[in-house]
């Protein structure tokens, strides 16, 4: 059954059309009544994290785990079955033994959770075995991988959605609401980006997940045995999800509205060599490595609708966490740094205003109603919602709220600015993803409650 029904969306896309038309239609009705069963690939920190979101619902069944380390497997399966549920099925037998997991007849979907590098071949595989698939974020780390998801996901009629949980906190989802509503009026300008410090993520002694030394590669544990090579060889903005994911969705971009073109520039790096420095003295081989990623990279973004976006990547300097919104209109702004806002002929010409009011009175009916069910999920409650909306899209098999096409313009950011990086600032085209179909695409309706 579930072959026809992919051999008929096949037929449909002829012509690369079909499923992109009527993203919310495809399969047609619900896939089943029964629990959606889930595959897990990667099990690190944060798919671990997944792993218990999960078992915490009743919809659902862990039937598979993956990962190639058999301590974090392990884990996994303990975790599981202290929750009183059956043991899912392991698969550990080196890198590709995700794509054994993905032929399984009970996986629906999979939550793929593992190193960058891993997310579009994984992404892709599972789509082509007819599993829906959820991918941590970045999706893709090249314009060709972009092009993949995209490529995959129409002509298999199998969705993906990235699995970003920014999209969801609480303020960015009011804020979200205040757009629809049109309290800032038309418009103009976003910021956004990711500012984090994350050297203590990017290096480890060894013996603690994080904090102190300035071990990393295969010897060193979690996010520093991979992440941090894409510091020492990539100068881009490695991570552009967190920031551009909710401006995607206050600018309709792949529903009525696209990037068009973006600007590049980095600064010079000095960050990580400087903690090098200080944790372990100046003689330490890793002290005399050249960091490739600037210290500080700003992107700025131009739409088909007129709206300039600047995104900002800071992980490797001292400085507190911040994505540094900022959503602009004809009417008004809202900055999330200092909980700010600013609305005509409300606020005191030339003063802000505290935001918490318009946070209350704005509040998103997701929110207002499963708020209380979100607590302890992590990152404030965020990832229940995004976990929810993967869960209610595969339950009834349509296209997610940030999909595919969302996926591939959102991750091409990285490509992109390290191309203009590399060329002293050149403005780099967007590739259309959407095949020009963004024109008539209608934006999700985000008071839905599987959203």
């Amino acid at each position: 059954m579930k072959n026809n029904r992919r051999n008929f969306i096949k037929t449909a896309a002829v012509g690369g059309i079909g499923l992109a038309m009527a993203p919310n239609i495809a399969f047609g009705k619900k896939q089943k009544e029964s629990k959606v069963r889930i595959g897990f690939i990667g099990l690190g920190l944060r798919g671990v994290l997944h792993l218990k979101n999960c078992i915490s619902r009743q919809d659902v069944e862990i039937t598979a785990l993956c990962d190639i380390n058999p301590l974090r497997l392990d884990l996994a399966q303990q975790i599981i079955t202290d929750a009183g549920l059956s043991k899912a099925k392991l698969f550990g037998d080196g890198d590709y033994d995700y794509q054994n997991l993905i032929q399984e007849k009970d996986v629906d979907a999979v939550i793929i959770s593992t190193p960058w590098l891993w997310h579009t071949p994984m992404t892709v595989d599972s789509m082509k075995a007819g599993k829906y698939a959820g991918v941590e974020v970045s999706a893709a780390t090249s314009l060709e991988e972009c092009w993949d998801l995209v490529n995959t996901h129409e002509s298999t009629g199998t969705h993906m959605m990235i699995l970003e949980n920014v999209n969801y906190r609480r303020d960015v989802m009011a804020v979200l609401n205040m757009v629809r509503q049109n309290v800032f009026g038309e418009l103009i300008h976003f910021r956004c980006g990711y500012q984090h410090d994350l050297r203590e993520v990017k290096f480890n002694n060894g013996l603690q997940p994080y904090g102190g030394g300035v071990l990393f590669g295969p010897k060193a544990m979690s996010e520093a045995q991979w992440r941090t090579l894409h510091s020492l060889k990539r100068n881009a903005d490695l991570y552009p999800t967190h920031g551009i994911g909710p401006i995607a969705a206050y600018a309709d971009i792949n529903r009525g509205n696209r990037f068009v073109s973006l600007t590049s520039h980095a600064t010079k790096a000095r960050g990580l060599h400087d903690y090098i420095v200080q944790e372990a003295g100046p003689e330490t081989p890793n002290a005399k490595l050249h960091w490739k990623l600037g210290d500080v990279v700003t992107t700025t973004i131009d739409t088909a609708n007129g709206e300039t976006i600047i995104v900002t990547h800071d992980t490797n300097l001292p400085r507190p966490y911040s994505l540094g919104f900022r959503v602009q209109g004809t009417n008004g702004l809202w900055e999330a740094d200092g909980n700010r806002i600013y609305i005509q002929g409300i606020s005191d010409p030339h003063r802000w205003d505290d935001a918490s009011a318009w946070m209350t009175k704005y509040d998103h009916p997701l929110w207002k109603k499963y708020g209380n069910e979100a607590e302890g999920s992590g990152h404030g409650g965020m990832d229940f919602f995004v976990l929810n909306a993967f869960i209610e899209s595969v339950k009834t098999n349509v296209a997610p709220p940030l999909d595919a096409y969302d996926a591939a313009a959102w991750s091409a950011i990285t490509p992109l600015s390290e191309a203009s990086i590399a060329n002293n600032g050149e403005v780099q085209d967007f590739p259309d993803f959407t095949r020009a179909r963004w024109i008539k695409r209608n934006p999700y309706d985000w008071m839905k409650e599987t959203y």
